[in-house]
């Protein structure tokens, strides 16, 4: 070829395979499992299929249908299989809440006002995928970001407490929201930009101290400040849920920054110091230990809540009851529906189809770590090892709560229970780490040929 003639210098490329037809084809099983749910709890109730079985397959299908559409036109190489399991887990606990609206003592119908939320939170989902083209962008936000997630913190404070806790807000027109819901995506942010910067001066030690390298004084002051914001959390709101996640959350970030074991000791020592000085004098949290330790203690000419779950769960047995034919209803209040739906999924699918729901969890989660490892970027990195720690922190106070692991903590299972504002931080969850995903696992541009001309000079001597 002559040296005159050059080769086209247009950068194309790497093929690299999208995997959205395997998200397409596991969406379909994930809207199909509930349809045939709900059938199931409609023929153990009434003997026949629901009425509203063809709305709710349509309105599940038609969430499911524009959402994939969404992520393969502006996040086309993000991970597959996050949408589907979301979507599961979403469509499985509508059913649940639906299948306990029809005990008429467990209050008024809250299936509609969740499959609204549920909307809501698709549509905020959509929304990020849409018009957050690139999550480096959060990182202008850093300090931005722990403002607006202290504000949400400390807001529940001024409202009334709810079951002893005050952890919502009621807002004219749109009823209760929980903000720690979506404070633990803005304090994520935040310790995402905050730990990337200073991640090296943390690293340091000045000494070892029985096989653990101690960090400097002056590097303890971002942990112990976190810690008394926690604590501060835990005595004025009462809220040893929100309290647990914002400290563990940092923890983990920290250590994740930083390699240091040290960090975890002294997080697991400070949170345990914390939380004995807290229950010393607040009644709450010693209501909770007390009920904990003792879950078959008579309790207001009944037993506790714990000791109803374990109720529940040892008569599911293995298999279960079969949906629709447990007593979830004998659980007070509309507990079932938020804090205690697990002893209904326990005792309606028994062990096997409670494993198989926290089996979806966990991979959901392992999902988001493989995408902090994939990520390109420090700031990615640290973003998706946060959210999917949040995320894990969340579901493991939550069922260790249920299952008597340890002492409740009144957080929601993630699109599992009822709760607004829950469905809808966990949807925008899920965008961000499907967006980090997208640009993680995008093809890298193809370097460009080079001419002949070029290439004559590099082999010449």
């Amino acid at each position: 070829m002559s040296s005159s003639t050059t080769n086209t210098t247009t950068i194309g490329t790497i093929g690299a395979p999208s995997r959205r037809n395997t998200e397409l084809a596991m969406l379909i099983f994930a809207v199909l499992i509930p349809v045939f749910a709900y059938i199931n709890v409609g023929l153990a109730k009434e003997g026949t299929v629901p009425a509203g079985v063809l709305g709710y397959s349509l309105g599940l299908g038609l969430l499911a249908g524009v959402a994939h559409l969404v992520v393969r036109k502006w996040a086309p190489y993000a991970d597959p299989l996050m949408l589907p399991i979301a979507t599961l887990l979403n469509g499985l606990g509508l059913i649940f809440i639906w299948r306990l609206d029809q005990e008429h003592s467990l209050g008024k119908a809250m299936a509609p006002n969740q499959l609204m939320w549920s909307t809501f939170g698709v549509a905020l989902f959509l929304g990020i995928l849409i018009f957050l083209k690139d999550h480096r962008v959060l990182q202008r936000y850093t300090y931005i970001s722990m403002v607006v997630a202290l504000v949400l913190l400390v807001a529940p404070v001024f409202f009334p407490g709810v079951n002893g806790a005050k952890i919502w807000i009621t807002i004219p027109g749109l009823g209760s929201l929980q903000p720690g819901e979506f404070a633990k995506i803005i304090i994520a942010i935040f310790f995402a930009g905050y730990l990337m910067v200073k991640r090296d001066a943390l690293a340091l030690a000045s000494r070892r101290f029985m096989g653990l390298y101690l960090p400097r004084g002056r590097d303890l002051g971002p942990i112990l400040v976190i810690w008394a914001l926690s604590l501060m959390i835990l005595v004025f709101e009462t809220d040893l849920g929100t309290s647990l996640l914002f400290f563990g959350l940092f923890v983990v970030m920290l250590y994740v920054a930083t390699e240091r074991t040290s960090w975890i000791v002294f997080g697991l020592l400070l949170s345990a110091g914390g939380a004995v000085a807290v229950a010393t004098f607040e009644s709450h949290v010693q209501v909770r230990v007390h009920n904990w330790l003792n879950p078959l203690e008579l309790l207001n000419g009944g037993v506790t809540e714990t000791a109803q779950a374990m109720y529940s769960f040892g008569s599911g047995g293995i298999l279960g009851s079969g949906l629709g034919q447990g007593y979830s209803r004998l659980i007070q209040g509309i507990a079932p529906k938020s804090d205690y739906i697990l002893a209904t999924v326990g005792e309606e699918v028994g062990l096997a189809g409670l494993m198989a729901i926290l089996l979806l969890y966990g991979l959901l989660i392992e999902r988001g770590i493989r995408t902090a490892l994939a990520a390109r970027d420090p700031f990615g990195k640290l973003l998706a090892i946060g959210l999917s720690g949040a995320f894990a922190l969340q579901v493991f106070v939550v069922a260790g709560g249920v299952t008597g692991l340890i002492p409740l903590t009144g957080m929601t299972m993630p699109f599992l229970a009822q709760g607004g504002s829950s469905v809808i931080a966990n949807w925008a969850l899920v965008a961000i780490l499907l967006r980090i995903s997208d640009t993680a696992r995008r093809p890298a541009p193809a370097p460009a040929p080079s001419t002949d001309a070029e290439m004559t000079q590099v082999v010449r001597p």
